[in-house]
Parts: C-alpha cells; sequence; structure tokens
C-alpha cells in the first residue's frame, strides 16, 4: 500500500471523482481525512501528500525520492518514493526521512517496473553472438528492459540448459529466459524435409519438448512461416503444445502467414491454443501486404470471440511499419524443402528456377514487397556487406539494370546464392498497427536482439521498441495513455510468463526498475541509422543494482537467469 501519494493523471471532474471513490473505499480505514486532501490535490496539483502518521526510520541500499510511480497495473501513476534493499522494493511511500547508501531525487521523472520483452532473438546462432558478445546489452537497458525472453518464432537453441548454464557462467546485465523451439526440435529430429514425422520421430520430439520445459522453459514457440516449422501439420504442433501444457507453459507462434491467409492464421494459432490446452499467444502480430490492410479489425475479432469463449489468446507487437526477417521468406515454401543444399540444386535447374522467381514476383506484388522492390532494405549480406542499408531498387540501379519487380526477383535468387540475407520489408499499415497496438491483451515486443554498431543494418527496433512506444505512441500520438504503456511493457508480459515477483512496483517485487523522464524519452534508431540508443532514460536498476545511472552504464551485470521450474505452481 502506497503511504504516500497524489494522482498523477488528472482528467474531467468525473473522472477525478471516480479515482477518488476507488481510493477512499480502500484507504478510508486507515486514514479517514486523507479523503480531503486527495479532493483538493487532484483537483489542482500533483504534490505529494505527507502522512500524518508516524514514520518507521530504516536504512536502505537505494532511495528513490518524489518520482512519479507506475506499478505496472493499468492504472495512472501516484506521487511516492521508493526504498530498495538487497534484491527487492522494501518500501513504498513517504520516505524522505530515511537513509540509504544511494539517495537519488526523481521528482518529474516515471518510475516504472523494469520493461520486460517477451520476445527477443538474444541469443541468435549460439553462444558467440547476441548477448554473449554483448553481456552489457546496452542497446535494450537504455529503453528500460530489464529483462529478455528469447527462444521465438520456433528457434532456439538446443539443449536450453547449455544456454542458461552458460549465462550463469558469464553474468549479464538482463534477466534472461527462453522458450524452446519447435522448429529447432524438428529439424532435430527430422531435418529440414518436407513430410509428416513417423510415430517414432513425434515421440522423441515430444520427448525434447518435455526435456526443455523441464530444464526451465517456459513454453514452445513455432515459425510456421519458416522451415521446418511449415512443413508441419497443425496437428503435429497440437501434439507438442500439449507437452507444454502439461508443465503450464504457454504457446507463442509467428503464424503461417501475416499477409493473405492471415485469417486462417489466426485461426490455426487459436485452434493449437484450444485443443493443446495452454495459453496462446500471437506473436508480433500484424498485417503484411497492401491487400490486406484493415483485417485487423476481424483478426482482433476473432481473439476477442476466442476469449469470450473462455481461450486464453493474448498477441505482442512491435510499434514499427516495417518487419524484418530472411530474403527467403519471399520464397515458395516447396523450393526450400530440404534445406539450402536443396534450394541452391533448385535454383541451377532452369525451369525450377524460373518457377520460383514467379512466385518471388508475386509475394513482391501482394506480401512483404509492396509492390515495390524499394520496399525491400537489405540488412545483413553476409557474403557483401557493401549492399547493406541499399533496397532492392538501389541496388538494381547500381548494377545498370531496369527497375522492376521481375529483375527483384532475379536480383533475391543471386543473393540467396551468395549467403542467407536478411532484409527488412516496408509493408503494413499505421492504421493496423494502431489498432492492434490499442487492444488490452497486446503487450510490447522488440522481436530484436542484442545489437551494437557492426556492419549489419538491423531494424531499429532493436534500439528503439519501448522507447518509441512511450516517445511517439504515447506523447507525440497519443494513442495510448503512458499508464496503459507502461502495463504492456511490465506487468501484462510477466504475468503472461508467471512471472509473479516481476513486472511490478510493489513491496517485496524484485527490484527491476526503470526511471525515465516521460517528456524526453524518445527513440533516435532509424531505418537509414539503426545504431542509435534510445534517448530519455536515467537510470535502470537490476535485482536491486544501477546497470545505468545518470545516463551512464555501470558496468554492473546482475542479470538473472529465469527459470520456468522455479515459478510453476
Amino acid at each position: 500500500m502506497f503511504s504516500a501519494y497524489a494522482m498523477h493523471e488528472v482528467g474531467d471532474s468525473a473522472e477525478v471523482e471516480s479515482k477518488i471513490s476507488r481510493l477512499s473505499r480502500s484507504w478510508a480505514m486507515r486514514n479517514r481525512y486523507l479523503l480531503s486532501l486527495i479532493l483538493l490535490l487532484t483537483a489542482c496539483s500533483s504534490e505529494r501528500v505527507e502522512e500524518p502518521a508516524n514514520i518507521s526510520t530504516e536504512v536502505f541500499d537505494i532511495l528513490l525520492l518524489g518520482g512519479s510511480i507506475y506499478s505496472g497495473e493499468n492504472v495512472s501513476s501516484i506521487i511516492g518514493d521508493i526504498g530498495i534493499r538487497g534484491d527487492r522494493i522494501s518500501a513504498i511511500g513517504n520516505l524522505g526521512a530515511n537513509e540509504a547508501d544511494l539517495v537519488l531525487d526523481v521528482s518529474g521523472l516515471a518510475v516504472a517496473p523494469g520493461f520486460i520483452d517477451i520476445h527477443t532473438h538474444a541469443v541468435r546462432t549460439g553462444l558467440d553472438d547476441g548477448i554473449f558478445r554483448w553481456p552489457d546489452a546496452e542497446n535494450v537497458i537504455r529503453q528500460g528492459v530489464t529483462t529478455v525472453i528469447s527462444g521465438p518464432d520456433g528457434d532456439s537453441p538446443l539443449p536450453i540448459s547449455n544456454t542458461l548454464a552458460a549465462l550463469e557462467a558469464n553474468p549479464v546485465t538482463v534477466n534472461f529466459g527462453t522458450f524452446v523451439g519447435h522448429g529447432s526440435i524438428r529439424a532435430n529430429v527430422m531435418g529440414e524435409d518436407d513430410r509428416s514425422p513417423s510415430g517414432e520421430e513425434l515421440q522423441r520430439m515430444r520427448d525434447e519438448v518435455a526435456e526443455a520445459m523441464q530444464q526451465g522453459a517456459f513454453g514452445l514457440s513455432s515459425g510456421l512461416i519458416y522451415p521446418p516449422g511449415r512443413f508441419a501439420s497443425t496437428e503435429e504442433v497440437i501434439e507438442l503444445a500439449k507437452i507444454a501444457a502439461q508443465y503450464r507453459g504457454i504457446y507463442i507462434s509467428h503464424m503461417r502467414q501475416e499477409g493473405l491467409e492471415v485469417l486462417e492464421s489466426v485461426a490455426e494459432t487459436i485452434r493449437i491454443g484450444e485443443e493443446g490446452g495452454l495459453p496462446t499467444q500471437i506473436t508480433h502480430h500484424k498485417i503484411v501486404g497492401a491487400p490486406m490492410w484493415g483485417k485487423s479489425l476481424e483478426t482482433l475479432a476473432m481473439v476477442d470471440a476466442a476469449r469470450a469463449r473462455g481461450i486464453d489468446v493474448s498477441m505482442d507487437q512491435y510499434p514499427y511499419t516495417a518487419s524484418s526477417s530472411r530474403l527467403t521468406i519471399l520464397f515458395p515454401g516447396w523450393s526450400l524443402d530440404g534445406g539450402r543444399s536443396a534450394l541452391l540444386g533448385r535454383l541451377r535447374d532452369a525451369g525450377m528456377r524460373e518457377q520460383i522467381k514467379e512466385e518471388i514476383v508475386y509475394n513482391i506484388e501482394v506480401d512483404r514487397g509492396g509492390n515495390d522492390p524499394a520496399n525491400v532494405v537489405l540488412s545483413d549480406c553476409q557474403h557483401d556487406s557493401a549492399i547493406n542499408g541499399f533496397n532492392l531498387s538501389q541496388v538494381l540501379d547500381q548494377q545498370g539494370r531496369d527497375i522492376s519487380n521481375e529483375n527483384a526477383a532475379e536480383l533475391l535468387m543471386e543473393l540467396v546464392e551468395g549467403s542467407d540475407c536478411r532484409a527488412i520489408f516496408h509493408a503494413m499499415s499505421e492504421d493496423d498497427v494502431r489498432r492492434i497496438m490499442q487492444h488490452p491483451v497486446t503487450m510490447t515486443a522488440s522481436d530484436g536482439g542484442i545489437e551494437a554498431p557492426t556492419e549489419r543494418m538491423p531494424h531499429p527496433r532493436y534500439y528503439g521498441t519501448f522507447a518509441r512506444l512511450i516517445g511517439h505512441y504515447v506523447r507525440e500520438e497519443n494513442v495510448l495513455p503512458l499508464h496503459t504503456a507502461v502495463h504492456k511493457m511490465t506487468r501484462l508480459p510477466a504475468d503472461r510468463m508467471g512471472l509473479t515477483d516481476y513486472g511490478r512496483i510493489e513491496v517485496d517485487a524484485i527490484a527491476d526498475v526503470a526511471v525515465f523522464n516521460p517528456r524526453t524519452v524518445i527513440d533516435k534508431a532509424t531505418f537509414e541509422n539503426p545504431h542509435q540508443y534510445a534517448e530519455g532514460v536515467h537510470h535502470v536498476f537490476v535485482a536491486g543494482r544501477a546497470v545505468l545511472l545518470d545516463g551512464e552504464m555501470t558496468g554492473a551485470r546482475p542479470g538473472r537467469v529465469l527459470r520456468s521450474t522455479e515459478y510453476r505452481q
């Protein structure tokens, strides 16, 4: 319970009266005459209310004084102090008379739970990239992120115990948890072939899901748009989801399609959750391709209808109108059967190459290509880093080739022959982004990773997702109130993962705290220059230790390995 408070986000008189009513019911027995003070202060100011009760004198490790406290619940902020002792929040209220090793005046600043990124690629290629390469994780710390969840899109290192053990042996700044990837398990058991599993193979996959859940995975992820996940039937995924359900896991899915077949894909995701018997999440929900813009009205209605039937469906989203993926996402699925070597063999066959080209042209026209080669921007071509940051039209022009969807398709095949390039695809509608963002069960997630300046040109979401939500969509565009945005970045994903002592500002919660200026916080990363840190986050604490203090990284690495086994009831 807060003991020093004032309403910070005050609307019209009706709203004020409603808020006061709620407060009075909670606090009347504690202090009857405070109600009159609240009436005065909510109508006139956001000054702090001094509690007349006796205040105990305690010594804290850290004191944060006078900030606008956002609890993580979807409610307005209050003004008060926070005392931290060890790794926990030990007191909230009027604590100005107390002492601490570190005292920070955070008046005028927002104090929120550390943000939780429920969809990251913090570990991508193994134990030599991502968070292992950049253990300070500065690109996410400077956004206020204190917890990252890896292993989405059906892709996770196996066994996950090796990754978790490596992080315990080599601490990082942020907390880390992971899903187990359906695609990784399928590839381990069946390779990248387009076929159904035998009974023995299906049982091996069940066993590997169970093993990962026992090791601490938070659930099963799928990437049904990518090989080998795209070769799996719905029934196969349901059987594996049932195993995750036995361990109180969740199912999170990059759906089969986010363009022309997005409605069918939403229905499939809901079915997997329903028949698998576990909560399900549409990850980075989006509507791709101009022919489908506006279909979020239908996808969100499908989510609402499922929830009304008692199916636990949620979503996450990054706040951008461009996606990022491998170039092969524009290739027909049949061409990917058997993996990269089989694809290269088909590209060497003149007849197959022409067929692949025709289907790539179609995907450029109606799907992620946005019907313009300029909408496909190369971000990570390892065989030729000089073209990173250029779109297909620019590369064609540099090569003296006519700009057309056909030539763009030919260029894509040539690039894939060189390496498995990644690209950014500008093919989404701002209206759909905002509509999905406003849905009450949508949480914020980056779909990014741990990054530092390199020759790569990643999506700016790596550096800007959480700051962009606050700076652009809350402050500049008024799409969401700030307390709702904070809820989507803290308590909502924490509760989804079962992290009962994270994502909240309350006594005895883990002291993961982000302190930022809501008037200045902003993303700086752009598509043209993505390697730019967000601004406006002043302090970040992980487990009660400062990792960002007065805008400077401290070098501390208190991040913890999170295992679902420690939170299951």
